[in-house]
């Protein structure tokens, strides 16, 4: 099925994978981290990488509408891996979810129906060890991360760990009001804030986003609106390819994302 089940139908021994990076999509709510990492996924894959791609969000699990459950392999949930005493390489492959339309990727999140309640609490110690043991099996890691960095210890850790963080936001009043109220939160150092590479995400034709760019500073990435994208969010079908020519400045810009954040 996928690249990953071949090496460990092969070997039970789990062999480490080339030496990568781990990068962590956040931002304001509603700006389409899960979209945004999906495609950054979709883009390592189509390059021959070998990606896992993480869902933190607990809330809304994103897996149930990614795309249709037959294209879905294994029934391994995030909530069985952060249960576990100690996280290792072999309780993490064992817990993957293969997408059965491409070799490269492998999928962790909530299973439908599923939430925090729906397992034990778990600790940083826990999440750490996800993102280690990810890290070893493969040498892309995309972590889509929950907006609540405070509720959400994976998502901290994720902030902390990964080797590079794109932020995004959406270009209007709510999305400043946001980043104004949860970026003190990241003032220590070891959340390396001013590190954080900026996107403005889904910007629409109509969108002052100049302006709100002036409000934000620096901006890296300028991801725009995609009615193909959009389209494929409702219809639950985000793994698939993109194929119109109103979205090539959508695909243009995960391409730069793709270069700049991940030295691609």
């Amino acid at each position: 099925m996928g690249i990953f089940k071949s090496k460990w139908e092969v070997d039970d021994k789990v062999k480490a994978a080339p030496a990568g990076g781990v990068l962590a999509v956040w931002g304001t709510p509603g700006c389409g981290k899960t979209v945004v990492s999906v495609k950054i996924a979709e883009n390592l894959c189509k390059r021959g990488e070998d990606v896992i791609l993480i869902f933190a969000d607990m809330t809304t699990p994103p897996m149930p509408y990614l795309c249709p459950p037959s294209d879905l392999t294994g029934k391994g949930s995030l909530g069985s891996i952060l249960a576990a005493a100690r996280v290792n390489d072999v309780l993490v492959r064992r817990n993957c979810v293969l997408y059965s339309k491409s070799r490269h990727l492998s999928l962790i999140g909530f299973r439908k129906g599923e939430n925090r309640f729906s397992y034990p609490p778990y600790e940083d110690a826990q999440a750490r060890e996800l993102i280690g043991a990810a890290r070893e099996l493969a040498p892309f890691v995309i972590v889509d991360c929950s907006g609540h960095v405070t509720t959400n210890r994976l998502t901290a850790i994720a902030l902390m760990e990964a080797d590079r963080v794109i932020r995004l936001t959406g270009c209007d009043l709510k999305a400043v009001s946001y980043l104004s109220s949860q970026l003190p939160l990241l003032a220590d150092a070891k959340w390396n804030a001013e590190g954080h590479l900026v996107a403005a995400s889904d910007v629409k034709p109509n969108e002052a986003s100049g302006s709100i760019e002036q409000v934000l500073g620096r901006v890296s990435f300028r991801i725009p609106h995609s009615r193909e994208v959009e389209t494929q969010f409702l219809e639950g079908n985000l793994l698939k390819d993109l194929c119109y020519k109103e979205s090539r400045p959508f695909r243009a810009a995960v391409d730069e994302i793709c270069v700049e954040a991940l030295g691609l």
